[in-house]
Protein backbone atom coordinates (compact mmCIF):
# COMPACT_ATOMS: atom_id res chain seq x y z
CA UNK A 1 0.00 0.00 0.00
CA UNK A 2 2.91 2.60 0.96
CA UNK A 3 4.40 1.61 -2.44
CA UNK A 4 1.46 2.70 -4.57
CA UNK A 5 0.85 5.66 -2.78
CA UNK A 6 4.30 6.95 -3.32
CA UNK A 7 4.40 5.96 -7.00
CA UNK A 8 1.13 8.17 -7.38
CA UNK A 9 2.64 10.89 -5.33
CA UNK A 10 5.75 11.06 -7.54
CA UNK A 11 3.53 10.58 -10.78
CA UNK A 12 1.37 13.34 -9.55
CA UNK A 13 4.59 15.38 -8.68
CA UNK A 14 5.74 15.11 -12.36
CA UNK A 15 2.59 15.50 -13.85
CA UNK A 16 2.09 18.94 -12.04
CA UNK A 17 5.68 19.67 -13.05
CA UNK A 18 4.98 19.25 -16.62
CA UNK A 19 1.60 21.14 -16.58
CA UNK A 20 3.85 24.80 -15.03
CA UNK A 21 6.20 24.02 -17.98
CA UNK A 22 3.84 23.65 -21.02
CA UNK A 23 1.76 27.13 -18.71
CA UNK A 24 4.88 29.19 -18.70
CA UNK A 25 5.65 28.53 -22.26
CA UNK A 26 8.70 26.49 -21.56
CA UNK A 27 7.47 23.24 -23.38
CA UNK A 28 5.59 23.55 -26.58
CA UNK A 29 3.31 20.23 -27.05
CA UNK A 30 2.67 20.90 -30.95
CA UNK A 31 6.26 21.04 -31.45
CA UNK A 32 6.16 17.18 -30.35
CA UNK A 33 3.37 16.14 -32.58
CA UNK A 34 5.00 16.77 -36.08
CA UNK A 35 2.73 19.25 -37.45
CA UNK A 36 4.45 20.06 -40.20
CA UNK A 37 4.44 16.81 -42.02
CA UNK A 38 3.75 16.54 -46.28
CA UNK A 39 0.58 14.95 -45.83
CA UNK A 40 -0.21 15.48 -49.83
CA UNK A 41 3.30 13.69 -50.72
CA UNK A 42 2.42 10.77 -47.67
CA UNK A 43 -1.25 10.35 -49.25
CA UNK A 44 0.39 10.21 -52.90
CA UNK A 45 -0.87 7.00 -54.99
CA UNK A 46 1.76 6.87 -57.05
CA UNK A 47 5.08 7.45 -57.15
CA UNK A 48 5.11 10.60 -59.29
CA UNK A 49 2.70 11.84 -57.20
CA UNK A 50 5.16 11.47 -53.84
CA UNK A 51 7.56 13.03 -55.59
CA UNK A 52 6.00 15.86 -57.03
CA UNK A 53 4.57 16.09 -53.17
CA UNK A 54 8.12 16.46 -51.83
CA UNK A 55 9.17 19.21 -54.86
CA UNK A 56 11.02 16.66 -57.05
CA UNK A 57 8.36 16.48 -59.77
CA UNK A 58 9.69 14.77 -63.29
CA UNK A 59 13.22 12.41 -62.95
CA UNK A 60 15.02 12.83 -60.56
CA UNK A 61 19.16 12.63 -62.06
CA UNK A 62 20.09 9.32 -61.27
CA UNK A 63 23.56 9.12 -58.84
CA UNK A 64 26.19 6.53 -57.39
CA UNK A 65 27.34 8.64 -54.45
CA UNK A 66 23.60 7.56 -52.88
CA UNK A 67 24.09 4.20 -51.07
CA UNK A 68 21.05 2.09 -50.29
CA UNK A 69 21.30 -0.91 -47.89
CA UNK A 70 18.90 -3.03 -47.94
CA UNK A 71 17.98 -7.18 -48.00
CA UNK A 72 17.88 -8.44 -51.38
CA UNK A 73 15.13 -10.78 -50.10
CA UNK A 74 12.74 -9.57 -46.99
CA UNK A 75 10.98 -12.46 -45.61
CA UNK A 76 9.02 -9.96 -43.33
CA UNK A 77 7.79 -6.86 -45.36
CA UNK A 78 6.11 -5.02 -41.83
CA UNK A 79 9.52 -4.55 -40.89
CA UNK A 80 12.65 -4.13 -44.16
CA UNK A 81 15.76 -2.21 -42.38
CA UNK A 82 16.92 0.31 -45.00
CA UNK A 83 19.86 2.81 -44.77
CA UNK A 84 21.17 5.53 -46.83
CA UNK A 85 23.90 7.12 -47.53
CA UNK A 86 24.21 10.16 -49.47
CA UNK A 87 28.17 11.33 -50.12
CA UNK A 88 26.56 14.13 -52.26
CA UNK A 89 27.96 17.73 -50.57
CA UNK A 90 24.89 19.78 -49.31
CA UNK A 91 22.61 17.15 -48.89
CA UNK A 92 19.90 18.50 -46.98
CA UNK A 93 16.66 16.01 -46.73
CA UNK A 94 16.47 11.97 -48.06
CA UNK A 95 13.06 10.41 -48.70
CA UNK A 96 12.43 6.66 -49.05
CA UNK A 97 9.76 5.49 -51.43
CA UNK A 98 8.62 1.78 -52.16
CA UNK A 99 7.19 2.10 -55.36
CA UNK A 100 4.44 -0.69 -55.16
CA UNK A 101 2.96 0.56 -51.67
CA UNK A 102 -0.92 1.71 -51.56
CA UNK A 103 1.16 4.78 -50.90
CA UNK A 104 4.46 5.33 -52.08
CA UNK A 105 6.25 7.63 -49.39
CA UNK A 106 7.37 5.65 -46.77
CA UNK A 107 10.17 8.30 -44.70
CA UNK A 108 11.18 11.62 -45.39
CA UNK A 109 14.16 13.29 -43.78
CA UNK A 110 15.25 16.80 -43.51
CA UNK A 111 18.87 17.16 -42.29
CA UNK A 112 19.67 20.60 -41.08
CA UNK A 113 23.12 22.21 -40.29
CA UNK A 114 25.34 20.12 -42.26
CA UNK A 115 24.16 16.82 -41.01
CA UNK A 116 25.78 13.67 -41.74
CA UNK A 117 23.43 12.72 -45.57
CA UNK A 118 23.14 9.16 -43.40
CA UNK A 119 19.60 7.80 -42.25
CA UNK A 120 18.72 4.30 -41.29
CA UNK A 121 14.77 3.04 -40.80
CA UNK A 122 12.34 -0.26 -40.70
CA UNK A 123 10.21 0.24 -43.52
CA UNK A 124 6.89 -1.21 -44.16
CA UNK A 125 6.44 -3.03 -47.82
CA UNK A 126 3.62 -4.66 -48.91
CA UNK A 127 5.14 -6.80 -52.07
CA UNK A 128 7.79 -7.32 -53.54
CA UNK A 129 8.92 -3.23 -54.88
CA UNK A 130 12.01 -1.04 -55.86
CA UNK A 131 13.41 1.32 -52.97
CA UNK A 132 14.42 4.25 -54.24
CA UNK A 133 16.04 7.04 -52.10
CA UNK A 134 15.58 10.72 -52.73
CA UNK A 135 18.21 13.22 -52.38
CA UNK A 136 17.74 16.70 -52.20
CA UNK A 137 21.14 18.43 -51.97
CA UNK A 138 21.80 22.12 -53.66
CA UNK A 139 18.43 22.89 -54.72
CA UNK A 140 18.37 20.12 -57.02
CA UNK A 141 16.92 16.34 -56.41
CA UNK A 142 19.20 13.19 -56.91
CA UNK A 143 17.92 9.02 -56.44
CA UNK A 144 19.03 5.82 -56.65
CA UNK A 145 16.93 2.80 -56.39
CA UNK A 146 17.18 -1.30 -55.23
CA UNK A 147 14.63 -4.07 -55.55
CA UNK A 148 13.43 -5.66 -52.60
CA UNK A 149 11.77 -8.62 -52.93
CA UNK A 150 9.33 -9.51 -50.26
CA UNK A 151 8.69 -13.18 -49.75
CA UNK A 152 5.55 -14.41 -47.60
CA UNK A 153 6.15 -15.96 -44.20
CA UNK A 154 9.50 -16.17 -45.49
CA UNK A 155 8.94 -19.77 -47.83
CA UNK A 156 10.07 -17.47 -50.87
CA UNK A 157 6.25 -16.78 -52.04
Amino acid sequence: MKQTRRTFLKGAGAASTVAVAIGAGLLKPSGVLAAEWNKSAFDAKTPADALKGIGAAGNPADSKDILIKAPDIAENGAVVPVEITSRIPGTQSISILAAANAQPLVADFDLANGAEGYVSTRIKMGKTSSVQAVVQAGGKFYSAAKEVKVTIGGCGG
